[in-house]
């Protein structure tokens, strides 16, 4: 079994205090991946930014506060990737990759557009230039799990709320659009819709009124996988008896050994 953990911590520091780095001890996980630290790398001087009996990474964003994505691994990497060649992106610490061998797994957060709508054009810059960042990956040998906050739902069971939300960023018709090519013609997989799921699964809600308690949701993390992991996927979890952000972590167990 190979377990893989994604969660956007909106600030690595917050979810530290919320009892994260506990939780996660007890998960056994092969590879953690966060997104949205909100920090700088050498202002995580604490032990626990540093667990025990992982090799830890950190890409940072060059702006303070901001973004920032981190790999935990048990497994010693062949080599670090940081950044995906994207230097508007890069400069915001949204792609960090570990390469494990015949497995590779990414910490990816990709931009929201919600705040301005100079930030969507920024998303749609950024959905162009990692699609063909993803035509590349796929030609490599290695398995490929790319984790975390792709700030999109794709379908009408990933939102509770899918009418009102039409003309939201995150639901838009062309982003939802884009992540059909993604699981359509550039042939990657989403790995939680492998399995069968409960209805109203979600992974992020807003702070808003009382989306958690009657939770109002929307499903916008993932684990996306190359083909050969999607019969490889054995388990998936929304975890939510802890509230460490304002997503939850998204657990999942492959049917893979690692080489290493």
């Amino acid at each position: 079994m190979f377990r893989v953990i994604t969660l956007n911590a909106n600030g690595i520091r917050a979810a530290a205090r919320k009892g994260f780095f506990e939780w996660m001890r007890a998960q056994h996980a092969d590879v953690v991946c966060i997104q949205e630290t909100k920090a700088q790398e050498h202002q995580l001087t604490d032990d626990v930014f540093s667990p025990a009996g992982y090799h830890c990474f950190y890409e940072d964003a060059e702006k303070k506060g901001y973004s920032g994505t981190a790999i935990y691994t048990r497994h010693e990497p062949r080599r670090v990737v940081r950044g995906y060649g994207d230097e508007e992106f890069d400069k915001e610490g949204r792609y960090l990759e570990v390469q494990l061998g015949g497995i590779n797994v990414v910490s990816l957060y990709l931009p929201s557009g919600s705040s301005s709508e100079e930030r969507q054009a920024a998303k749609y810059r950024c959905m162009t230039s990692f699609t063909e960042h993803m035509r590349k990956l796929k030609r490599r040998r290695a398995e490929y799990v790319i984790c975390g906050d792709w700030n999109i739902v794709h379908k009408e069971g990933d939102i509770r709320n899918w009418k009102q939300n039409q003309k939201n960023s995150g639901c838009l018709p062309e982003e939802r659009a884009w992540l059909d090519q993604v699981f359509g013609k550039l042939g990657w997989v989403d790995a939680f819709r492998t399995l069968e799921q409960e209805p109203e699964q979600y992974t992020w809600w807003s702070n808003r009124g009382a989306a958690w308690d009657k939770n109002v949701g929307w499903r916008i993390d993932y684990h996306v996988v190359t083909p050969g992991l999607r019969d490889k996927v054995q388990r998936t979890e929304i975890y939510k008896s802890q509230r460490f952000s304002d997503h939850a972590p998204l657990i999942m167990d492959y049917d893979w050994a690692h080489d290493g």
